[in-house]
């Protein structure tokens, strides 16, 4: 993968070629939902690199250790961000699905709560981490990645996400950091 910044024009380019592999599901998963297929994205290689590298961009000089992935787009985007990077991987999990001992951050869903969880020698004291996701709605499991991460005792030196859903206003929860948002949908 490139180790390139993107120009404007670039990134226009990119722009045009990530929303044109991301397709419309209505009433999925359930009535009046319209749900945004990434699916035909990962199936193209030209654009899957466009989008993890673009993901990376703004954070090459930054010295990031390790990129945190949010279940389970998030590990699939995460995973090759972490290599363009050349940082350490680690998967935000639901609750109860790592093996070994773990820290636990609760959000709120719109009917109850839920959890994240990275394992507890995953981060370190002063590591820099960089949280990824393909989609930042709500920001629940946002705001939950980046409190696990401080409860580690990292910094957050940024939020990279390939979609934002702007009318759900997810970056309200998430003040003490600004999203790198590839599309605005």
């Amino acid at each position: 993968m490139s180790h390139e910044t993107t120009t404007g024009a670039e990134r226009s380019a990119v722009t045009e070629q990530l929303l044109s592999r991301i397709r419309d599901i209505p009433d999925h998963p359930e009535p009046g939902i319209l749900f945004k297929d990434i699916t035909p994205l990962l199936n193209d290689a030209s654009a899957l690199r466009a989008g993890v590298e673009a993901l990376a961009d703004p954070y090459r000089e930054l010295g990031v250790d390790h990129v945190v992935g949010l279940e389970a787009r998030g590990f699939i985007l995460g995973a090759p961000v972490a290599l363009e990077l050349g940082a350490g991987f680690v998967p935000a999990r639901k609750a109860g699905k790592l093996p070994a001992a773990t820290i636990e951050q609760s959000y709120d869903l719109e009917y109850g709560t839920a959890a994240v969880e990275i394992h507890s020698d995953a981060i370190a004291p002063g590591s820099r981490v960089l949280i990824v996701d393909d989609v930042l709605a709500t920001g629940g499991t946002g705001r939950a990645a980046v409190d696990l991460v401080h409860r580690a005792g990292g910094t957050v030196v940024g939020f990279s996400v390939l979609m934002e859903l702007g009318a759900l206003r997810g970056r309200e929860k998430m003040p003490d950091v600004e999203p790198h948002v590839l599309l605005s949908v």
